[in-house]
């Protein structure tokens, strides 16, 4: 199994400006590695890390120590050392991200909200639209809302729009932030759904998910994080 992401002695900690400086050490030492095609979910208890080191997977946290390697292009670019402008064009390509929550250009049409990541590859619009168009119908958005700025919509289907938006570029890595939180039961089956096809294309994916069927149905393996201040 190819390895398509791999941390090494990974170590994230925030500074507490109001409490003076103090240090909060939140990741040390996190080794992982994930291969094409699996699903590894992230596990431990609240205040563990789960967030920050998904967040630090995708550059939005530099490392402070360790590695973030990805594979990109055929080789591996780490990402707790590259430039911004190497990790813009690594999440073009390589890796995506899909978030609890949907951050748009207010007033943009949900159908050109998905749309955006295939056009930004240089991908003709009446082919983007029209894979834009079929994820949504695929998570049950209907088309009579494709025209409609999401902001307008329920929390489950921005959601929905943000999982589209996420999955429609077939990133060989994959980030998954509580892909299902908002969802109903029908709902949570197409993602499960998407995520095994995903994975049958060769897509490495990272995942938080507390809701334990979803997990089930999509794991491969857990990676336990424990709280900083229990390790030992």
């Amino acid at each position: 199994m190819t390895v398509m992401l791999s941390t090494r002695s990974l170590a994230k900690s925030f500074t507490l400006h109001l409490r003076g400086g103090l240090l909060m050490p939140v990741l040390s030492g996190v080794d992982l590695d994930v291969g094409a095609g699996e699903c590894v979910v992230l596990s431990g208890p609240s205040g563990a890390g789960k967030s920050t080191l998904m967040r630090s997977l995708y550059g939005n946290y530099r490392a402070e120590g360790g590695s973030i390697l990805i594979r990109h292009h055929g080789e591996m670019v780490d990402i707790a050392a590259a430039d911004p402008r190497t990790i813009l064009a690594v999440r073009l390509e390589t890796l995506g991200y899909v978030s609890q929550f949907l951050r748009v250009v207010p007033r943009v049409p949900a159908l050109d909200v998905v749309a955006e990541v295939l056009l930004s590859r240089g991908i003709e619009q009446d082919i983007a639209r029209d894979k834009a168009r079929a994820l949504l119908l695929q998570l049950n958005i209907p088309a009579r809302l494709h025209a409609i700025p999401p902001a307008t919509f329920s929390g489950g289907e921005q959601q929905r729009v943000n999982l589209a938006r996420g999955f429609i570029a077939g990133h060989p890595i994959l980030l998954l932030d509580e892909p299902t939180a908002s969802l109903d039961a029908q709902n949570r089956a197409v993602v499960i759904a998407m995520v095994r096809q995903a994975k049958a294309a060769s897509s490495a994916i990272v995942a938080i998910c507390h809701d334990a069927d979803v997990r089930d149905a999509i794991a491969d393996r857990l990676f336990n994080l424990t709280p900083y201040q229990d390790a030992a």
